[in-house]
């Protein structure tokens, strides 16, 4: 299996089916500590020193998604922790994508 950090996102209009568990399993192996959420989305939690290495994250988070067309949600909360959800919005589940963007997101 190829490395998630080898690959780019495909820009997803919707139009094919979510991935099923035994499709994304293999990709979890691949991203340290995400939490699948109702086989639909993965979150993980990230706690800083303060608030201005929280929004540094959020911004580089941000910097990672324009650049790769996909977006998570990303809650910054109590001053220091941030939680990133990801799923595809355009098929209501996980994609590929997903797990690239985690993958990324992991090596902040």
């Amino acid at each position: 299996m190829e490395k998630l950090t080898d690959k780019k996102c495909i820009p997803c209009e919707g139009g094919i089916n979510p991935l099923s568990k035994e499709e994304y399993n293999p990709y979890l192996h691949q991203i340290k500590d995400w939490t699948v959420l109702e086989d639909t989305k993965i979150e993980k939690e990230f706690t800083f020193g303060d608030f201005k290495e929280a929004l540094e994250f959020v911004n580089e988070c941000g910097r990672i998604a324009e650049e790769e067309g996909h977006h998570p949600d990303l809650f910054l909360y109590s001053w220091k922790h941030v939680r990133v959800t990801l799923y595809t919005h355009a098929i209501g589940g996980l994609s590929i994508n997903d797990f690239i963007i985690a993958s990324r997101i992991d090596r902040i």
